[in-house]
């Protein structure tokens, strides 16, 4: 019995030594893809996305009657009105900003100064001049110190809470691995990213109509042409990629019809009209690995930027959009088109992108709105070398994104950029179904990615142009009567 005891307790000794030297490798002996990791270094902290904050709601779903009615039932105790020796001089319009109980339940709690109130149902004190606390619906707390953090900027989407408790242990952590030359100089700290802060967003990107047909829409009535001229439009145009004015020439001297850039840029306009519903709405399969990149184009000689998601199994593009601005709110709209056919997340799901820190901002948001069933994590490939495991494992699915980013290259460079936005979105909505539906890969054996029963047996390009507009308008008649739209 006593070999027994002693072996135990040497199993013991040997299990603490071994978590002893586990704590002390990964502390003083970091792995290869710690060394070379840039999200450790305090000057990358701004990069990073700070978790969700604590949400403190004070709405209360019951009033004055149903709390009378509960102490009646629970303590039989009936809340009389209060009893007054002399003339009430209450406010008659005063009502309690908890429970909004009436006057009659309200009574003076400071004497002669008659400042305050105390409501006799729910026992809150109130001031008679401002609702104070009570006019906020919400509060919202840091995670790490339970602080409540200050309204700091505005900004054009969001406004930035930042918690700024100086005992805050997040702030110091990160302070502890700020450089002690910055902190001896003036406003040395504002060089790095030491508080908590959390990003409020003033515009619901989940409210959206993704569905919403772009403005100017033409019609279909051809006055000196027919739909056989806009279906060899669209092929010069888009499966060749030539520009309007070549697309026009091509026709001249090739099939012998005089028509206008304009005429051949409008008859683009009206089918991306009609297009884009049908290549947003179809249900693509997607697989359990995502990737996603963002590109620039120049609208007009100003930078705007193109989003593309890819799945990584089909290649298909399954969420595509484009901005002004590289912000997290076009981010956050790409992502609803890839997710638009998923009710969840599948198991093992990832999402690969770059360091770009809108991506995780995006994740964010998407598990406070839909909860566990979208929470996933950003897998970062970061750089243009493999410094670290990571990178390593994952870089070829980053190069997938960027190769689709110089195949788009290819197709806008003969434009010299865009007038407008409109131009831009036009464009893209009509390449992302050429590339999805009439586009020979490589990877499918030079087959296209998403094949279609109704263009199985049209035999010219031009023909399934026409039929792909046949297929949005019937998406669009499906759209307006309320009717599922899935193409699979």
């Amino acid at each position: 019995m006593d070999i027994i005891l002693y072996l135990i307790q040497l199993c013991h000794q040997l299990y603490k030594q071994n978590c002893w030297l586990i704590n002390f490798f990964c502390k003083y002996i970091p792995l290869k893809q710690w060394a070379f990791d840039d999200s450790h270094s305090p000057k990358y902290q701004k990069f990073k996305i700070d978790e969700l904050p604590k949400i403190i709601s004070f709405k209360q779903e019951w009033n004055w009657t149903d709390l009378i009615s509960y102490y009646q039932m629970r303590y039989c105790k009936t809340i009389k009105p209060v009893f007054r020796h002399g003339e009430c001089n209450v406010p008659a319009s005063c009502t309690c900003p908890q429970c909004n109980a009436p006057y009659h339940y309200l009574m003076w709690n400071d004497g002669k100064k008659q400042s305050q109130l105390l409501c006799k149902v729910c026992q809150s004190l109130f001031s008679v001049a401002s609702e104070g606390r009570f006019s906020k619906i919400y509060v919202l707390r840091c995670p790490h110190c339970d602080h409540s953090l200050v309204h700091k900027k505005d900004r054009k989407n969001f406004i930035v809470h930042k918690c700024v408790n100086p005992k805050c242990p997040y702030y110091l952590k990160n302070l502890k691995k700020v450089d002690k030359a910055d902190l001896d100089e003036d406003y040395g700290k504002n060089k790095y990213k030491l508080h908590y802060i959390y990003r409020e967003f003033a515009i619901d990107f989940f409210k959206m109509d993704l569905n919403t047909l772009p403005k100017n829409a033409s019609s279909l009535k051809f006055s000196k042409f027919d739909k056989n001229v806009m279906g060899l439009c669209l092929t010069y145009k888009i499966n060749l990629g030539l520009s309007l004015r070549k697309t026009k020439e091509a026709l001249k001297a090739v099939h012998g019809i005089d028509i206008s850039h304009q005429t051949v840029a409008n008859y683009c306009k009206t089918a991306a009209i009609c297009i884009k519903p049908f290549t947003d709405n179809y249900d693509y399969g997607s697989g359990r690995v995502f990737t996603a990149d963002e590109t620039y184009i120049k609208v007009r000689g100003i930078r705007g930027y193109i989003w593309f998601i890819m799945d990584a199994a089909k290649r298909s593009i399954i969420g595509y959009r484009i901005s002004s601005e590289r912000d997290v709110g076009a981010c956050i709209l790409a992502m609803r088109m890839a997710f638009n056919k998923l009710k969840k997340l599948p198991e093992n799901f990832r999402f690969i992108a770059d360091g770009y820190s809108a991506y995780v901002l995006a994740a964010q948001q998407f598990l406070r709105e839909f909860g566990d069933d979208f929470k996933f994590e950003i897998t970062q490939v970061i750089g243009l070398t493999n410094d670290d495991a990571v990178s390593t494992q994952f870089r070829p699915y980053k190069q997938m994104i960027e190769r689709l980013n110089r195949t788009y290259k290819a197709s806008y460079r003969p434009t010299n950029g865009f007038d407008n936005i409109d131009g831009a979105n036009y464009d893209l909505a009509l390449w992302v179904t050429y590339y999805n539906f009439l586009r020979p890969h490589e990877h499918n054996h030079y087959r296209v990615l998403n094949e279609i029963e109704d263009l199985k047996y049209i035999d010219n390009m031009p023909g399934k142009w026409q039929m792909l507009i046949a297929l949005g308008q019937q998406t669009i008649l499906n759209i307006q009567n309320g009717e599922a739209t899935i193409y699979s």
